[in-house]
């Protein structure tokens, strides 16, 4: 098994080997290329976010500056928002559903490194994937560890540490993130806190 084969395997490998740096420097230039892109320049928006990711479907829009690894170890569902300043380490599988948002400033962080100095220094580090289901929102400056889950429905508030899974349908803040509480059907008629909708088309 080679060191990518070890890394997409959530093994301890190290990062320079077996081709791994020139995969790196190849994203980089493709993401070197996104970043750069005119507000205006829509089509060559598309056409570079989709050369960069390994698998996106309809109507994907990442806010510039976006930054990856490898690009091709993400794959996004439909309907997928990142504002500003999104960070993906994808040294492990990161899988986003449909209609996911992320707030400015988002990091999914599959990549770690072992907690002894020594075995740290020794070179090895691990990359375990996220998964993220369908309509999740995830607040600004959150940050979600390796090996995490996010369940469907899910909304993260801003400023979140998440290092455990998160299940279906609820509301999670915090640092560590923790569940505060169930969205339910009375949840639907408010569109912040106490404020109500003034539209019927909700």
């Amino acid at each position: 098994m080679n060191q990518k084969e070890r890394m997409l395997s959530g093994l301890p490998y190290k990062a320079w080997m077996d081709g791994l740096a020139e995969e790196q420097l190849e994203n980089k230039k493709r993401i070197y290329e996104y970043n750069l892109c005119r507000p205006d320049e829509l089509e060559k928006i598309d056409k570079c976010i989709r050369n960069i990711l390994g698998k996106a479907g309809t109507n994907v829009n990442i806010l510039a500056p976006f930054h990856c690894d490898y690009g091709r170890h993400i794959e996004v569902g439909n309907n997928f928002v990142a504002n500003y300043n999104c960070v993906i380490l994808d040294v492990g599988k990161v899988i986003i559903g449909d209609n996911v948002m992320f707030g400015p400033n988002v990091s999914l962080l599959t990549a770690g490194h072992p907690v002894h100095p020594d075995s740290r220094n020794s070179g090895y580090e691990y990359g375990i994937g996220i998964t993220i289901g369908d309509n999740v929102w995830i607040g600004g400056h959150t940050v979600v560890n390796p090996g995490v889950s996010i369940g469907n429905n899910a909304v993260i508030g801003s400023g979140s540490v998440v290092t455990k899974d998160i299940t279906d349908n609820v509301v999670a803040v915090g640092n560590p993130c923790r569940v505060l509480r169930s969205i339910t059907e009375a949840d639907r008629d408010y569109y912040y806190k106490n404020k109500k909708f003034d539209v019927s088309d909700y």
